[in-house]
């Protein structure tokens, strides 16, 4: 049996990268899914190749940063497939990268809007809609940066980053008697369009993987499927973690 058969879910940033693979994913184990990003046409198709292959998805372009979007998504999961069961925030950016004196404010405050301040308002409408389920998966993708390394550069995505940790920890302890489990997952490198802007020449991608224990990058695909351990019940008693899926990055010393 699917192991989110006649489950619901929310997937931001899903027009690409982990998100587009968590889709498929949780799709393929009989999960509905609503898929959420910025790019309409890519969130189209995305939603047809579900449905071609026998799965229920619909697609609702907009910005995370808006607070009537994380609404709308939570009621498009309502009207269309009767509930929410599962929330994967994953929708990100890397935004400007330089030393903190060299940042602007607008820099500063793209990031962590986008990527903290969008966790807390897909938070703020799936916990409730969860609730009148019994119960759900709350789950945000954060990072190993600013978490267990340090990359120069890197201050406004890290803060973002870490900040969405104390963000699901007390999501976590102010939920969990209504059966509703938060957790994070904190990747390393991954073979993404986000990935790639880090990495963006062979030497630079040749250091990033020789900085990981087993001496390469994940496949989105790789992710998915830790997003799932997660959604699902295998994982009925993982709540308030932040699940490193690092390929070893975080012990790596060679």
């Amino acid at each position: 049996m699917p192991v989110l058969e006649n489950k619901v879910a929310i997937v931001t940033g899903a027009s690409s990268g982990v998100g587009a693979a968590t889709a498929r994913l949780f799709a393929s184990e009989g999960c509905a899914v609503v898929l959420a990003a910025r790019r309409k046409a890519e969130l189209e198709e995305l939603a047809a190749e579900i449905s071609h292959n026998g799965g229920q998805a619909v697609a609702l372009a907009g910005d995370v940063r808006d607070e009537a979007y994380a609404e709308a998504l939570v009621d498009l999961a309502k009207n269309r497939f009767g509930g929410l069961d599962i929330g994967f925030n994953n929708a990100g950016m890397l935004g400007p990268m330089g030393p903190v004196p060299s940042l602007s404010l607008d820099d500063w405050n793209m990031a962590l809007s986008t990527n903290l301040t969008g966790a807390f308002l897909g938070a703020k409408y799936q916990v409730p809609a969860m609730e009148e389920r019994g119960g759900g998966s709350l789950i945000f993708t954060s990072t190993i940066v600013g978490h267990t390394v340090g990359f120069p550069g890197m201050a406004a995505y890290a803060a973002s980053k870490a900040g969405m940790v104390g963000l699901m920890k007390v999501l976590a302890a102010d939920h969990g008697q209504q059966a509703i489990r938060v957790n994070a997952i904190l990747p390393g490198g991954i073979d993404t369009p986000m990935g790639r802007e880090a990495a963006d020449t062979p030497e630079a991608l040749s250091f990033v993987e020789g900085l990981h224990a087993l001496k390469r990058i994940s496949s989105p695909e790789e992710i998915a499927r830790s997003v799932l351990y997660l959604a699902s019940d295998a994982s009925s008693f993982t709540t308030g973690t932040a699940m490193l899926v690092d390929g070893g990055v975080s012990i790596n010393r060679t």
